[in-house]
């Protein structure tokens, strides 16, 4: 039975193959005239694909048909570019869950992956609504939807019958299907931040003939950097602009424009995005201001951008932002506000921040690393961190990728596409607000509920280097931009000062670095040649990973005998190697090795004038080494796991009202048990001899416990009685938790059986509105709990992370027998962490839950509470090519 309710969550921009963007959204009843012009675009060969015979023109029957479905059994999904159609899907229900599905291509549209993105988003609507399997029929020869529906990562049935071939799938996302997924979304949101970054040729709309105006020194900068392509002045007025022939609109330009800058009034910039539009411009740069940091009405028009350059094709850096920046010399293109110019290198750098980032550029400049792009999102209403990500992946110019950030639009998809991209090249990142979780003013995204130290985690186990400052931030990508990765966390000590060389060593094992032996003292007069000697003896040593070197001059300022043994060292070294030269008063700088362009090449040193932040630098160098060489482990399937059955008592529950809020125990451990973990029953007890009775069937010994989480193992708040071993402890037990608990405490007594002796635990899961779901986990115990002492995993939870996850605790030494007791089944501990995260990352209707206690002995486990509260599910914008609502 149909709603008829119109599903706007259904809506959505996407981007294509070649990194255009199309909007996709359910059919409409008013979409008839759409439609008709849509079919009379298809080839003869398109329309034969489709309805299997000649179909030149579609009836007033069939537009009525197509264009009112009831969105549940019959489903229709249409894909625009500005007002025009070029793409549709549609499923029909023919069973109670499978459903025969269809599409069809425009023939300019067919070879963008657009059927890929709609079968996607069908299969989305389709599992919302009940359904399992898609149906299909293709003809044999109509290989680009047979390849849609093969390459997609789904297991099809295919049989051949009377000229076509009926295909059969399920559309549960498996680990094939969401690999797929992922890999077309990263290599098309790739191709959309190409475009923006290497275009063949710019417009700047607003192109003042004011000095200082904004319009005037965007085009001034755009031609100072070299821009090796056209560039075009838009200027109502004027016939030239700073020497180049200006024009009236872009569309009047005489040549192809694919980025165009708009510099214009707010009021004025949506007209100007309808003119870019008109003329196919693939990218904008909006530094106007006036949008979403201006208050409700500025934020409207922000949305109001966004939706039109998406729907047109476009991607849009900004608004109110500084620009990009591309080194490369085949582009050379600063399409920026700030006027210094970074030298070309190998780093790649975003930030948020539009007045920031002038000055971050100066400080790049300053600390002489070299850049490969650079972009300031400003908003961030539509590019972001994300999309920088998945283009520097496959950037061959960008080997590390520095991100100062101001707020986490869309963590979930941040931390899985941060974990791919730092496999390969190291990501260094500064997150201001860390401890407010505040945003900068118009953003309108969603807040954590987590801990500042739980995202810090996360961010961890993605393999981000995490840095409190900007100059924290320079310190590590000057390692990284000239330096070798350690092979281990060992560091040699060579000072020839003894106390500051003891204070480097004892810096060094406070942050957990091995040093090799003792301090190496050099004299105070020690000479170029005799530190050359020192470091190369170190630098072969196969014990030693990275080297330290301190060195005050004895008659202070610079030493420069010193510096030249450094850099020769460096040179031809594989090792990481630091110096500390208090003396040069500065707080962090490169020995520089010149490349072609000016920048820090390899062999260059990074000296420091204190020791903490050499350290500090070091260890985070260290640490991701160690990240890389962990490995990632796999994500199980587990025969036993019925995900169908878990949804159908969900919706079971939720239509019949009582769905939402705690469940009763009976039903948690229902649930529970579709994923296959098994809760030990608590027998309520409304009265002394029911407890009894129930203590009876159970068998003793027994255990007495209100039903209140708050109190279920609070025995020192009365909430629990253990260990009752006959129908005297049995009623003794209640009478006292009578008197000492409340009314509606004492009115959820319980008895369950006592379960062998073990080590508590504690395993959670939260649909965090900002994360999506997160896994937890925490040896019990009250001062665990008020230490916060937990481990935090954003699902899917491969074999390994459930192994760090139940052993990265301060606690986690009580499972391994190290208070005396003895070490616990960790296997077992490790399964129902990676059950917990697929329950967690299947149903977005579990709002919490809690495995408390989780008694875990050497022989296996018992979940003694379960407390699982349902909520209505959170859309996670986490979809393939599924981009984000403007903010």
């Amino acid at each position: 039975m149909g709603t008829d309710e119109y599903p706007a969550q259904w809506e959505a921009d996407v981007v294509l193959r070649d990194g255009s963007t199309a909007h996709v959204r359910p059919i409409r009843p008013d979409d008839g005239p759409g439609l008709v012009e849509f079919h009379s675009r298809l080839s003869p060969e398109t329309i034969y694909f489709r309805f299997f015979a000649p179909y030149p023109q579609l009836s007033e029957r069939d537009v009525k048909r197509f264009t009112n479905v009831d969105y549940t059994d019959r489903v229709a999904l249409v894909a625009l570019v500005g007002s025009e159609f070029v793409g549709v899907t549609r499923y029909d229900r023919i069973a109670q869950t499978s459903a025969e599905v269809a599409f069809t291509i425009r023939d300019d549209y067919q070879g963008y992956g657009l059927g890929s993105v709609l079968l996607e988003h069908i299969a989305m609507a389709a599992r919302e609504r009940g359904i399992e399997t898609f149906v299909a029929e293709v003809l044999p020869s109509n290989r680009r939807m047979l390849a849609v529906f093969v390459d997609a990562g789904y297991t099809t049935k295919q049989e051949f019958d009377d000229g076509v071939i009926s295909m059969q799938f399920r559309i549960e996302p498996t680990a094939a299907s969401r690999a797929v997924l992922e890999d077309r979304e990263h290599r098309s949101e790739a191709k959309s931040i190409q475009r923006l970054i290497a275009p063949e040729s710019v417009a700047v709309v607003g192109a003042s003939r004011t000095p200082g105006a904004v319009g005037h020194e965007m085009l001034r900068h755009l031609i100072a950097s070299g821009f090796t392509g056209p560039i075009y002045p838009i200027h109502p007025s004027a016939e030239q602009v700073l020497g180049l022939p200006a024009f009236r609109s872009v569309s009047q330009a005489p040549g192809q424009v694919d980025l165009a800058i708009v510099a214009v009034p707010a009021a004025r910039v949506l007209e100007v995005v309808e003119d870019c539009a008109s003329a196919g411009v693939k990218g904008l740069v909006v530094v106007s201001t006036g949008f979403g940091e201006s208050g409700s009405d500025g934020g409207h028009l922000q949305r109001e951008l966004v939706s039109l350059a998406r729907g047109s094709g476009m991607r849009v850096v900004g608004p109110a932002c500084l620009g990009l920046i591309n080194t490369d010399q085949q582009v050379r293109l600063n399409a920026s506000l700030a006027p210094i110019q970074p030298l070309p290198g190998k780093i790649g750098f975003f930030c948020q921040t539009g007045s920031l980032g002038a000055t971050i550029l100066d400080a790049v400049r300053r600390h002489g690393l070299g850049l490969s792009t650079f972009v300031s999102a400003g908003n961030r209403a539509d590019v972001s961190a994300n999309d920088l990500l998945q283009y520097w992946q496959e950037d061959p110019a960008t080997d590390v990728v520095l991100l100062y950030l101001e707020s986490l639009g869309n963590p979930r998809k941040f931390t899985r596409v941060a974990r791919r991209l730092a496999a390969v090249k190291p990501i260094v990142a500064v997150r201001t607000a860390r401890n407010t979780q505040a945003y900068p003013l118009g953003d309108r995204i969603r807040r954590t509920s987590l801990t500042p130290a739980a995202v810090d985690a996360l961010f961890a186990r993605a393999g981000i280097i995490q840095t409190d400052t900007l100059q924290e931030l320079f310190d590590v990508a000057g390692l990284l931009a000239c330096q070798d990765l350690p092979e281990g966390d060992s560091v040699a000590v060579i000072g020839n000062s003894t106390a500051l060389a003891v204070l480097a060593a004892a810096a060094c094992e406070g942050a957990g670095l091995r040093v090799v032996g003792e301090p190496m003292i050099l004299p105070v007069d020690a000479t170029g040649e005799l530190v050359a000697a020192q470091l190369a003896a170190v630098l072969a040593d196969a014990n030693v990973h990275s080297v330290l070197l301190l060195h005050v001059p004895p008659l202070g300022g610079a030493d420069d005998q010193v510096r030249t043994a450094l850099i020769a060292a460096s040179i031809g070294s594989h090792k990481p190697l630091i110096a500390v030269l208090p003396a040069a008063g500065e707080a962090a700088r490169l020995l520089v090795v010149p490349d072609e362009s000016g920048a820090a090449g390899a062999g260059s040193v990074p000296a420091f004038s204190d020791i903490e932040s050499a350290v500090r630098a070091l260890t985070q160098l260290t640490g991701y080494s160690d990240w890389l060489r962990t490995p990632r482990g796999q994500t199980p399937e587990f025969a036993d796991v019925d995900t169908v059955r878990a949804r159908e008592l969900i919706e079971a529950w939720m239509s019949e009202g009582s769905g939402l809020g705690q469940l009763p125990p009976d039903r948690a451990a229902q649930l529970l048990g579709c994923y296959g973990i098994d809760v030990w029953p608590q027998l309520p007890a409304a009265d002394e001899d029911e407890a009894v009775h129930q203590a009876t069937t159970l068998g003793y010994p027994v255990v007495l416990r209100t039903q209140v989480p708050e109190l279920s193992q609070r025995g020192d708040l009365g909430g629990v009685r253990l260990n009752l071993e006959n129908e005297r402890a049995v009623r003794t037990a209640f009478r006292s938790m009578l008197a000492k608990l409340d009314v509606v405490a004492a009115g959820r007594l319980a008895v369950q059986k006592l379960a062998p002796l073990g080590v508590a635990c504690v395993v959670a899961s939260v649909e965090d509105e900002l994360f999506g779901p997160v896994v937890s986990f925490r040896v019990g115990g009250v001062v665990t709990a008020l230490l916060d002492d937990r481990a935090y995993a954003v699902p899917p939870i491969t074999d390994l992370d459930a192994r760090d996850l139940v052993r990265a605790p301060g606690a986690a030494p009580m499972l391994t027998g190290a208070t005396g007791g003895d070490a616990v089944d960790l296997g077992r501990l490790e399964d129902l962490v990676l059950r917990i995260g697929r329950l967690a990352e299947d149903l977005p209707e579990v709002a919490s839950l809690d495995l408390d206690p989780v008694v875990v002995s050497g022989h296996g486990l018992a979940v003694l509470g379960a407390d699982l509260r349902l909520g209505e599910p959170r859309t996670r914008a986490t979809e393939a090519r599924k981009l984000p609502a403007s903010l």
